[in-house]
Order: structure tokens, then sequence, then C-alpha cells
């Protein structure tokens, strides 16, 4: 095999072959740095009915790879010369996939990388989204929303990897999409009919399930289907369902970019070919003096174009496979690939206390002793859904952070309350933010306190360490923002609780597993053990591991 560390010939830049087969669609491509070319072909399997097959998928890859493969190594002797002197490797998609299917592709790219004597690159998939709008954006540390149709998550990079966020609690916005469309009897990919038949319809209600960064998709797909079912037009159903889902992210999406203090934010995923959704996050963006961008659609739909585009950063720095390590990982979490192509920064950046403090839904007016929160209309969300959220959460937020107070746990008090206008008054407490301030007592305290909110049988809801203040005279620790709290006797619901805290901690704090042993010791020391079982069994699901 060639020198993965050097290019393959004399040339300053370097020139990689790319090939994807994650599910539906195979392809082939070749990226030149020096051009900032991207030549994609691309052969996608439609299903006659229903979704997609694996076993059908994976056959339409064993007849579709070889072919686009051949069509672009003939671009590449017709435009460079020789593939053998003019590649300097070939990468392909690990995973996350359909098994049969990844299978063929990395079998193609073993015997092509083997034949040419190049090095072999295996890409994760959904960090090719993120690096592929990195770099048409020119963005330094963005988040990134992957919107596709298995997965649905926000990342961002700290601390040597891309740190997942918030992600979907069951199922991607594609797939609850497409179990919508099948059972109209429509067939894949659902998404398009969805998106044209929507702009005739009017807005109905369905469920908005937000619980801090994370989110879920298949009660709404239930209800959605229930709908239709019950009389409701078809058209009104897939306008709903567009303002629902994709509300939810483009709030997942200002949630992050709040936590984490960045300015900048791509998507990713073919999900984002949707107008409305597009739309949503450029207009909460502008709204943020946030930087958006969203590549350009064949960028969004699985191509081998953004494999190419990674593996390229990738054989650069040195990161290719031995053949015999080169297996393919259908569950290839993005937040389990060691980044070695880029040198420090983070998208955690230092949020400072000013006079005004301005979150993922509300702008706080800092006058001590008091601060007044009122949570702003969004225009990128419907005038009724927004209105329905604002008065439920202010509601919410009062309510709980009262309670939490009675039973012990130090929380601002409530001096008013306006759940039309969405604005509250409440005591001006801490000197700062936790996620600015952290040590192991202070997030010790805030296993201890959530500990006490579910035995009083309430979650917070959005416990990250932004909803945390400290310090002060006698350095207390505060819980704040209950908006998205609610009573619950779930298990789940409180082991959801702790696993948001940590995946916020983890993605904004250096050194995180002490910090991580210390909550949960003070958890499981002040509350039930089952709680913290049942995180280790949501961890273990396949949504997140």
């Amino acid at each position: 095999m060639a020198d993965a560390a050097t290019p393959n010939s004399s040339r300053a830049v370097t020139r990689v072959l790319g090939l994807e087969g994650t599910a539906w669609c195979a392809s082939a491509a070749v990226f030149d740095a020096e051009t900032d070319d991207v030549l994609v072909e691309s052969d996608a399997y439609t299903p006659p009915s229903g979704g997609i097959n694996p076993r059908e998928a994976a056959e339409h890859m064993r007849e579709a790879v070889p072919a686009v493969l051949e069509t672009t190594l003939t671009t590449v002797r017709k435009r460079y010369g020789d593939p053998a002197t003019e590649l300097d490797a070939v990468a392909f998609s690990r995973g996350p996939g359909l098994g049969p299917c990844l299978r063929v592709v990395a079998t193609a790219a073993r015997a092509l990388a083997g034949s040419l004597e190049l090095p072999l690159v295996g890409a994760n998939h959904m960090i090719a989204h993120l690096e592929i709008g990195r770099r048409r954006s020119g963005f330094e540390t963005p988040v990134c929303l992957n919107a596709s149709g298995a997965n649905a998550h926000v990342l961002g990079y700290h601390d040597g990897r891309y740190r997942v966020l918030g992600e979907t609690m069951d199922t991607g916005v594609g797939n609850a999409i497409d179990k919508f469309t099948r059972h109209l009897g429509w067939s894949h990919p659902g998404g398009p009919k969805v998106e044209r038949r929507a702009r005739d319809g009017d807005y109905v209600e369905l469920p908005y399930v937000v619980k801090g960064m994370d989110f879920s998709f298949a009660g709404i797909t239930s209800a959605a289907k229930q709908a239709v079912d019950d009389g409701t037009s078809v058209a009104d159903v897939c306008r709903s369902l567009e303002e629902t889902m994709f509300g939810m992210l483009t709030e997942v999406g200002e949630r992050a970019l709040s936590l984490t203090g960045a300015d900048e934010l791509v998507l990713g995923g073919g999900v984002g070919q949707n107008d409305r959704l597009r739309g949503m996050l450029a207009t909460m963006c502008e709204a943020r003096g946030a930087d958006f961008h969203a590549p350009e659609p064949r960028f969004l739909r699985d191509n081998a174009g953004m494999i190419a585009v990674l593996g390229a950063r990738m054989y650069e720095a040195g990161d290719t496979l031995a053949t015999a390590d080169s297996a393919v990982r259908p569950d290839y979490r993005p937040d389990q690939v060691p980044v070695t192509w880029r040198d420090g920064g983070s998208v955690a950046a230092p949020v400072a206390d000013d006079e005004r403090a301005r979150g993922a839904e509300a702008v706080v007016d800092l006058e001590p002793p008091t601060a007044t929160k009122r949570r702003l209309a969004k225009a990128y969300r419907r005038e009724e859904l927004g209105e329905r959220l604002r008065r439920r959460r202010t509601r919410a937020e009062a309510r709980l952070t009262s309670e939490a107070r009675r039973l012990g746990v130090p929380t601002p008090v409530i001096r008013d309350v306006d759940p039309p206008e969405g604005r509250l008054t409440l005591e001006y407490v801490g000197a700062a933010d936790l996620r600015d301030a952290l040590t192991e007592p202070r997030v010790q305290a805030v296993g201890r306190h959530l500990a006490r909110c579910h035995e009083g049988g309430f979650v917070h809801g959005d416990p990250t360490p932004r909803n945390v203040r400290v310090g002060g005279s006698d350095d207390r620790v505060y819980l704040i923002d209950f908006g998205l709290g609610y009573y619950t006797d779930d298990v789940e619901d409180y082991a959801m609780d702790l696993h948001v805290f940590e995946g916020a901690l983890g993605g904004t704090a250096d050194d995180t597993a002490a910090l991580l042993d210390a909550f949960e010791a003070a958890y499981h020391e002040a509350g039930e053990a089952q709680v913290v079982a049942q995180l280790r069994e949501i961890e273990g699901r396949g949504r997140y591991r």
C-alpha cells in the first residue's frame, strides 16, 4: 500500500475516490482538493411499495456499485490519468447504515484500494454530512443539525470528538415521515410527497415532544395516522407534520446554539432538502445573529461526495485502515470517532453575564435583585403553536420552580407570572452558569437536587449546565428554567433528566469522567437506584449506542 501520510505523486494536493452505500443510494465520487471539485455519480434504489427492504437494497447495491464506480474511474482516467497514480486514497462509508448494504460497498472499496495499491479510509456517514457542510460554508466550529431518514441529532465539536448534544429518543425524522406516508399507501420516499401536499394544508394540533436537547417523533406519527383515519384532510396533516417536527428540530438547534454559545449552524441529511425546514432554521439563526448554511441538495441526500471530502481530510491526517481492520459498523455513532483531522477549537464558547441574557426561547433582563424573563414569539414557528408552548411552559416554570423550592431545592423565588405574555419575574440568583464554573461539588449538588425533584414526582425537563446557577455569598447551586418540566411517576422520565444533563455536560466540559461519576454517585445516594439503572438501559439502546 502507498504511504498514508504522503501524496501518491508529486502533486501538492489530495485527490480521493469515495464510495457510499449506507441504505438506498449507491454512489461513487472523486474529490480534488486543488479545485474543490466533487464529481458524483449515484444510482438510488426506489422500492415499488413500502419502505426500504434491506435484502432488496443490498441487491441493488451489488448491481449498482460496479456501474457507478466504473463511470467514476472513467472520469478519473479522462480528466487526470491513471487512477493508481492520480488518486491518493479510497474512502468508503463504514456506517451507520444497513449492514448488508454497507458490506457490499466495503467489499468494493477494499478490492479497489488493493488493486490500485492505495490506502483505505473508513468514514462515518453522519460526520461526513457535517464535514461537507463545514467545508462548503467555511465555518470553523459550527453546531450541526443532522436530519436524515434513520437519524436525527445535533452535533458539536469538543475535546477531540463530535459530541451528540441532543438526538431522537426513538426514530429518525425521515423514517417517522415515511411511516406516516406508508399508512397512506404512498411509495418511498415520503418526504417530498408530504412537502408537496403540505403547501395546500392548514395547521392542526399534533404532539410536540422536546425533552431538553432530545426529542421524540413516534407519538407524532401515531397521532398523524389517527388524524387521517378520523377524517382530517391529508393536506392539513402533512402541513402539521412539517410545522411540528421541523419546529422541534429548529428549537433543539437553537438550544444547542444557546448551550454552547456557538454562532454557526450547518444542516445535514436528506430531510434537509425540505424548503420549510431550511426556512425555519434560517429564520431562527437570523433572529439570533447566527450564521446558517445548508449545502446544495446533492450533498444533503446520501452521496459519495461527502465521503470523499471527509476521506481526504482523514487521509491527510494519516487516519487510514488496514484491510483487516475495515469491518463495517452499522451502529457507528459519530461520537465514537476520534477526530484526527482537526486541531483544537471547540463549539463551546464562553457565555458572559451582562444586562440581558439570551437563551433558546427567552430573553432575561438582569436587574438584581430580580430578573425578568420573557418567552419570545418565534418567527419560524406557527403562531398558534408558539402561543400554546409559551403559555404552557410559563405556567410549568412558575409552578415547578415553586414546588422544587418547597421540597428544599434552591430555586429563584417567583415574584410575578403572566402566562399570556410569557413573562416571569424571578429572584436573581447565583453569580454564573454552572457551565462556566464547573466543580465536582457543584455537580454533586445538581444530582441531589434532581433526586429530590424526582422524589416529588416531577422532572426538570432541561437540566443542562446553563440551567444551573452557582456562586454568590454562600456558593449555593440553584436549578432554574423548569419550563420543560412536568409531573410524572415514570422512571424512564427521571432517567431522561439524567441523560440530558450528562449529554450537555459531555458536549461542553473538559475531562468529564470525574464530573459524571460525581453526579451519578450523588444522585444514587439521594435518589432511587432504579433510575440510574434505567439510565444505563437508555444508553444501551440502538438510538444512543
